[in-house]
C-alpha cells in the first residue's frame, strides 16, 4: 500500500525534517516588528523553496497597499494525480513569529534552535513553523516514496498571522475566486488534550477587541482643590466598567447572546466524558478550588468551549510613577475585548459595546473609542466527511481514539474563510499545553511533530479514497 511507503519514509527521514525545520526555525521572522521585515521574507522565501523542491507550484503573492507594504503570503497550486477524483484542500497556516521580549527568561537564544530531551526549543517551533512543516514534510514524504503527490492542493501560509492579519481579508476578497475552488479548508495551529490525547477542533471563539479612553478635564488638576468638585475619570471608568455582567457574571449588553446557540445535551455529556480536571488546572496557575469562577449554570469546560466572555485586558490612567503625586488625571483608558461564539457577529457587538459605553457617559465627560483586530467564531459541522476523513487519519497515526474538542481561543482566519470563501475549516492540530506558545521558551515535543507528519501523511492517504 502507498501509505505505508510513505510512513516509511517518513520514518527514514526524521533526522533530515528536523535539520529542515531548524533551518526555518532561524529565520526571526517577527512581523509585528519592520526591523525584521528583510527575515520574514526570507521566512516566506524558505517555504516557497522547500515546496518548490518537491514540485508543487508556489510564489510570494505580495500584500499590502502602496506607501503601506505588507508581508508577503506564499501561495502554491497542485493539480494531483490525473486519477485524483477527491476534495481540493486549502492548507492554511503562517510562518510570522511572535515577538521574543523579555529575552533574558529563554534558556537557550529563541533563533538558536535546541534538539533535547525529545522537544525542539526555539520561537515558532510550535506556533506555527514546526505544525506547518508536518505537513510539509507529509507532501515530501508521498513525493519521495511514491513519485507523486496525489490530491488537489492550494497552499496559503500567512506572514501576518501574529500582527493582526491586516492584509489578509482584502487577499481573500480579491482571490475568493481562485479560494472558493477548494472543497475544505485544512489547518494545523491548535492542540491536543495530551501527548497521548490527539484531538480535532470543530469550533474556536471570535473576538472583538476594543480600547476605550474616558475623557474628562482639559488637564491634569490638583486633587486636593478639585477633589469632589469634578469627575475623576478613573473613578468613573472604573465605575462604568464594573456594571459590564450581572450577578450571574453574564454579560449585560442588551442583545450581547444573540447568535449563540445552546448546547446539546451530547456534547455536554462527550465533554464531561474527556475527564477534565478544572481545580488541578487551577492549581498549576497558583489558584485554589474557589476561583473557578464563570457564567453560572456552566462548566470551566463550557465556559471555555461554548460561552462568550468579555474581559478587561488592561486598564491606566493618572500617574503611575514611584511615590505619590496627587492628581485628578484628565482622562483614564481600558482594553475591553469580547470572545464569541457560534453565530456571534464582533461588528455588531463592537456597536453594542459602543452605544451601551453613551448610555452612561458620565456627566462632563466623553469617551474616545478605537476597534481593534478581531474576526467572527466558527463552529464546523460534526457530521462533514472532511472532518471525519481528518479524525480517521489522526486515529490511524495514533492508534488512539481522537476527540472532538471546541477551543476557547480565536483563529480569525477560520471565520474568514467561511465568510469570504464559503469554507469550512478542519483543525487537526498538535501542540500540548506546556508548550509555552508566545512565552520564553516556546517548544514543539518531537513526537507531536512525528504524529503531525504521519497524520497529514493519512489524511492524503484518506482523501484520494473519497469520490
Amino acid at each position: 500500500m502507498p501509505i505505508q511507503a510513505v510512513v516509511d519514509q517518513l520514518k527514514n527521514t526524521e533526522a533530515a525534517q528536523l535539520d529542515r525545520l531548524c533551518d526555518w526555525l532561524k529565520i526571526p521572522s517577527i512581523s509585528t516588528d519592520k526591523a525584521y521585515a528583510d527575515d520574514v521574507r526570507k521566512a516566506a522565501q524558505w517555504a516557497r523553496d522547500r515546496l518548490q523542491e518537491i514540485g508543487v507550484d508556489a510564489a510570494l503573492r505580495e500584500t499590502g497597499a502602496s506607501g503601506e507594504p505588507g508581508h508577503p503570503i506564499v501561495f502554491a497550486e497542485h493539480p494531483g494525480s490525473a486519477s485524483y477524483k477527491g476534495p481540493h484542500v486549502l492548507f492554511y497556516g503562517h510562518y510570522d513569529v511572535q515577538p521574543v521580549d523579555p529575552l533574558d527568561l529563554w534558556k537557550s537564544p529563541p533563533f538558536e534552535p535546541v534538539v533535547a530531551d525529545g522537544r525542539i526549543t526555539a520561537r515558532g517551533s510550535c506556533d506555527d513553523k514546526g505544525q506547518v512543516a508536518s505537513f510539509l514534510e507529509a507532501l515530501r514524504a508521498w513525493k519521495e516514496a511514491t513519485g507523486e503527490i496525489p490530491i488537489r492542493l492550494t497552499i496559503l501560509l500567512e506572514g501576518e498571522e501574529e500582527s493582526g492579519s491586516v492584509n489578509l481579508d482584502r487577499f481573500l476578497n480579491e482571490n475568493k475566486a481562485e479560494l472558493g475552488k477548494a472543497d475544505f479548508c485544512l489547518i494545523s495551529d491548535t492542540g491536543m488534550l495530551g501527548p497521548d490525547e490527539p484531538a480535532i477542533t470543530y469550533g474556536v471563539r471570535g473576538l472583538a477587541y476594543t480600547e476605550i479612553t474616558l475623557h474628562g478635564p482639559d488637564q491634569d488638576l490638583h486633587s486636593g482643590l478639585w477633589g469632589g468638585r469634578v469627575p475623576n475619570p478613573i473613578n468613573e471608568l472604573t465605575k462604568v466598567l464594573a456594571q459590564l455582567w450581572d450577578e450571574d457574571r453574564r454579560v449585560v449588553l442588551p442583545g450581547f447572546y444573540e447568535g449563540v446557540r445552546e448546547l446539546t445535551p451530547e456534547e455536554r455529556k462527550a465533554w464531561a466524558d474527556l475527564g477534565f480536571d478544572q481545580i488541578a488546572a487551577l492549581r498549576k496557575i497558583g489558584l485554589g478550588p474557589e476561583a473557578d469562577v464563570g457564567e453560572k449554570g456552566f462548566t470551566a469546560m463550557e465556559r471555555e468551549w461554548a460561552r462568550p466572555t468579555c474581559d478587561i485586558n488592561g486598564i491606566w490612567g493618572g500617574y503611575q510613577g514611584e511615590g505619590a503625586k496627587t492628581v485628578i488625571a484628565s482622562h483614564a483608558s481600558a482594553k475591553v475585548s469580547f470572545r464569541l461564539v457560534d453565530d456571534q457577529d464582533p461588528e455588531r457587538v463592537t456597536k453594542l459595546f459602543k452605544t451601551w459605553l453613551e448610555e452612561r457617559t458620565p456627566p462632563g465627560c466623553r469617551w474616545e473609542f478605537i476597534s481593534h483586530s478581531g474576526g467572527p467564531p466558527a463552529t464546523a459541522h460534526t457530521d462533514s466527511p472532511y472532518l471525519a476523513a481528518a479524525r480517521t487519519a489522526l486515529e490511524s497515526a495514533s492508534g488512539k481514539h481522537a476527540a472532538l474538542i471546541k477551543s476557547g481561543g480565536s483563529i480569525p482566519v477560520v471565520g474568514l474563510f467561511k465568510t469570504v470563501c464559503g469554507l469550512e475549516t478542519v483543525l487537526m492540530g498538535f501542540g500540548l499545553d506546556d508548550d509555552r506558545v508566545h512565552s520564553p521558551n516556546e517548544k514543539f515535543d518531537i513526537a507531536c511533530f512525528n504524529l503531525g507528519a504521519c497524520a497529514h501523511a493519512n489524511l492524503i492517504d484518506e482523501l484520494t479514497r473519497m469520490g
